[in-house]
């Protein structure tokens, strides 16, 4: 490990990284005493993910313990794709299988998703980063907490920053919510495209709750029309 990234996670309260950092004896953890980069604070912490390369980023979210989900993940997720990617999309949470995988969209859902992405003539991995917000699933797939979010949203900037994506797709209400800064509801989002910090960003439902609700499968397929639009008049590249 660099002296640098060393560096870096000494002021997120993570290094060395094989230590774990524990409440003393006898005392009730709960995620207000969670490791909150040492005495610096949370802004200090975003600072420090911030100056981040993509191998002191991966070290980081694997040795995150800023909330619960530490203690009940398998694998923290961080992402998967073309680094330089001009498509980002951006889920909500780790399920089972990413969790026991380590990689983001790869169980039933992931299947839809490359579907989805087929039929605008992209797929995973090809001009395609695939993130989510939460970089550890929270026990039963349940929503995640405000809390949690916050801790995992500065990993996500970052992710954001080394890619420079010419167009973000947020998946699932707390994506979406996340990323076009509103607690407005999915169907209210979507149809038109936000901005995230300059980036356009098109708004649409998570393929997990596309499985369950079927007809929704025909309004989503007028999200990744729009996607595809704005992509195009972006310049970016558009296959067919």
């Amino acid at each position: 490990m660099t002296a640098r990234r060393d560096r870096l996670l000494e002021e997120m309260g993570l290094g060395p990284v094989w230590r774990l950092r524990r409440p003393p004896e006898g005392a009730a953890e709960t995620d207000a005493d969670a490791p909150r980069a040492g005495a610096t604070g949370a802004s200090d912490r975003a600072a420090a993910i911030m100056r981040m390369d993509w191998t002191e980023l991966g070290a980081a979210v694997a040795a995150c313990e800023a909330c619960k989900l530490a203690k009940t993940r398998t694998h923290a997720v961080l992402g998967v794709g073309d680094l330089h990617a001009e498509w980002l999309l951006v889920g909500e949470a780790p399920g089972a299988e990413e969790d026991a995988r380590g990689e983001p969209f790869v169980g039933q859902a992931g299947r839809l998703l490359d579907n989805m992405l087929a039929a605008i003539g992209l797929r995973r991995g090809d001009n395609v980063y695939i993130a989510n917000v939460l970089k550890c699933r929270p026990p039963g797939n349940r929503n995640p907490e405000p809390f949690e979010v916050a801790q995992c949203v500065p990993f996500l900037e970052r992710q954001i920053e080394l890619i420079r994506p010419k167009l973000i797709v947020a998946m699932g209400r707390f994506a979406a919510q996340t990323l076009a800064g509103s607690d407005a509801s999915i169907a209210s989002l979507r149809g038109r495209v936000h901005r995230y910090r300059g980036v356009p960003l098109v708004v649409t439902y998570h393929p997990a709750y596309l499985l369950r609700n079927l007809p929704d499968k025909a309004k989503a397929w007028e999200d990744l029309v729009l996607a595809r639009r704005t992509m195009r008049e972006l310049g970016g590249r558009v296959p067919g």
